[in-house]
């Protein structure tokens, strides 16, 4: 049997076995190479049997002998359980702690005979306390079945502080910005196991995010609005016809009787000239029957219906010349005269019933809006709406709904589109024809529902469900 090596031939031989170690951790690529060195070749520089790395975070990150741990393996969370407990307990010398079953819990001591031999050994970086969770190096659990020596933990002691420096070295910059504030939260999220559930950060974020969500808010709907006149006498035209001129321009005050335009009259002369000469004719032909009548009894018949031509082409005369004094367009009222350039009018033909123009009375306004079809909330009576103008957008013009159509109509945009008419609650100096848009405020709702409502009516046009 070979005699055992020399003390100082092993000192020499243990340093330059922790020379390798400190050689490849500096040389390491990734965290996950740096583990493995851990909990793997540690045995080198002092016989293990089993080793974990475990960090607070992430909970075990690397075993001995094991490619990637399982989570949910009843080992791993017992040794996950056993080193929340050794470091949530206080010690004069927390770096490197040898230690057995007999100063855990029962809970923790009952299971060890299933999993470690006699003795164990705890190590951690003393400085990595102030560090960040995300920042903060994994600590070390060694078992064996025979105490460690003092050479032993110093050796360890050496190998774990440089490899621990080579740990922060491969560590990302810490973020910044959003990031760092991402991060952060996930932290504060993070399921603390020595903390009972009511303590919970992540609990309480996720109360308060429910919280929020069920928020009371209003359903709202933006849609494009102009202020109009309420109830303005509408205008027409009374007979068929060109217009000849107007008398008054666009916006103007007018009272009423004055004369607004005019129609062309050499048609309507025209025929009252041609009813007056058929007219003149049958009175003629009825005197000369009348004067046959005396001599000839057969003549008599034709009277009667000669008499009622005659009234025939009386009563067209007088309908012409009625078309005649209606030429000229007088105002039913006084107002606003609201109508477009005159000039796109002068020498139009024109049908009877045609709407011309309006004329509104100055007070006279209220909101009509046009709500789109995937917008149509359902407004109550008396809803608030809000007319933003775009020539007075800081100066918001009030209402309350008065009118919602029943039944969608066609936009000169090609669009369809609800209309909405509100009553002003308030007096405006903004005059009518004005532009811009309405905000529409429905039924009361909760946050959640305000904000899913338009991506969940999509997503339900998009699959059908």
């Amino acid at each position: 049997m070979s005699a055992a090596p020399h003390p100082a031939i092993r000192t020499v031989q243990s340093l330059a076995v922790l020379l390798d170690l400190t050689r490849r951790a500096r040389s390491a690529g990734s965290v996950r190479e740096l583990a493995f060195l851990a909990v793997n070749d540690t045995a080198q520089l002092s016989p293990l049997r089993q080793g974990a790395t475990w960090r607070m975070d992430m909970g075990v990150d690397a075993l001995s002998g094991v490619l990637q741990p399982e989570a949910n393996a009843p080992y791993v969370q017992w040794l996950d359980r056993l080193a929340r407990h050794l470091s949530a307990e206080p010690a004069a010398d927390s770096d490197i702690r040898a230690f057995d079953s007999h100063v855990l819990p029962a809970d923790l001591a009952e299971d060890w005979q299933s999993w470690w031999p006699a003795n164990a050994l705890w190590v951690m970086d003393p400085a990595s306390e102030s560090s960040s969770l995300d920042h903060r190096p994994p600590a070390w659990l060694f078992a064996r079945e025979h105490p460690w020596t003092e050479d032993e933990l110093r050796l360890i002691r050496e190998w774990r502080s440089a490899w621990s420096h080579a740990w922060v070295s491969l560590q990302p910059a810490r973020p910044k910005g959003l990031r760092s504030g991402w991060q952060r939260l996930r932290q504060h999220l993070a399921v603390r196991a020595d903390r009972p559930w009511w303590r919970q950060n992540r609990l309480a974020w996720v109360a308060a995010l429910v919280a929020v969500l069920c928020l009371p808010v209003r359903m709202t709907v933006m849609a494009p609005a102009e202020l109009v006149p309420a109830q303005p006498a509408v205008v027409r035209a009374p007979l068929d016809g060109v217009i000849a001129g107007f008398h008054v321009q666009p916006n103007a005050n007018v009272t009423e009787g004055q004369p607004l335009f005019d129609f062309d009259e050499a048609l309507i002369q025209s025929r009252i000239a041609v009813a007056r000469q058929a007219m003149l004719t049958a009175e003629t032909e009825y005197r000369q029957v009348m004067q046959q009548a005396l001599s000839d009894p057969k003549s008599k018949a034709q009277l009667a219906l000669l008499a009622g031509k005659i009234e025939e082409k009386q009563a067209e005369v007088d309908f012409l010349l009625d078309q005649a004094t209606r030429a000229r367009v007088l105002a039913p009222r006084s107002g606003v005269v609201i109508f477009d350039d005159p000039s796109e009018w002068i020498g139009k033909p024109v049908g009877t019933g045609e709407r011309i123009l309006r004329i509104a009375a100055p007070d006279d306004r209220e909101i009509e809006a046009w709500v789109p079809l995937a917008d149509a909330i359902p407004l109550p009576s008396q809803a608030g709406v809000k007319l933003y103008l775009n020539a007075s957008p800081l100066s918001p013009v009030e209402g309350q709904v008065r009118y919602v159509a029943h039944e969608a109509v066609a936009r000169p945009d090609g669009s369809h589109a609800y209309r909405v008419r509100a009553t002003l609650t308030g007096p405006t100096d903004h005059r009518v024809g004005l532009k811009g848009t309405a905000r529409l405020q429905g039924e009361w709702t909760v946050l959640a529902y305000w904000m899913m409502r338009r991506p969940l009516a999509s997503l339900r046009n998009s699959l059908g469900l």
